[in-house]
């Protein structure tokens, strides 16, 4: 079994289960606490059994590379965090950028289903 083949490696910044968004570090954080793969499956329904298993099995047949893996995961997302809270103007700004995107969009598409009901 190639169990590789079950995800996609984006350089060394994420570890993806193929054909998903979904990264190995979600399936094995849960895994940690204690939560089944049929569970895991339940929360994660874009996911298979057999991958759940094959992330699981991957972990544990490459725990040291994992792990660092798992821990440049983590600094990453704490370094996001610092900077969001050194920066917490920048983070609301585009926020609301993002917002008014949005907005803009629905009022677009309200204003033709409008015009198209006419």
């Amino acid at each position: 079994m190639d169990l590789e083949s079950y995800f996609d490696f984006v350089s060394d910044k994420a570890i993806r289960l193929k054909g998903t968004r979904i990264g190995i570090e979600r399936i094995l954080d849960d895994y940690e606490l204690g939560t089944t793969p049929e569970e895991i499956v339940i929360r994660y329904p874009s996911l298979s059994l057999q991958q759940v298993y094959a992330a699981i099995t991957y972990y544990l047949a490459n725990r040291k590379a994992v792990d660092a893996y798992l821990e440049r995961v983590k600094q990453g997302q704490e370094e996001a965090l610092e900077e969001q809270e050194r920066h917490p103007s920048e983070f609301v700004r585009m926020l609301r950028e993002r917002i008014n995107k949005q907005r803009q969009m629905f009022l677009k598409e309200r204003r033709q289903s409008a015009t198209v009901n006419l």
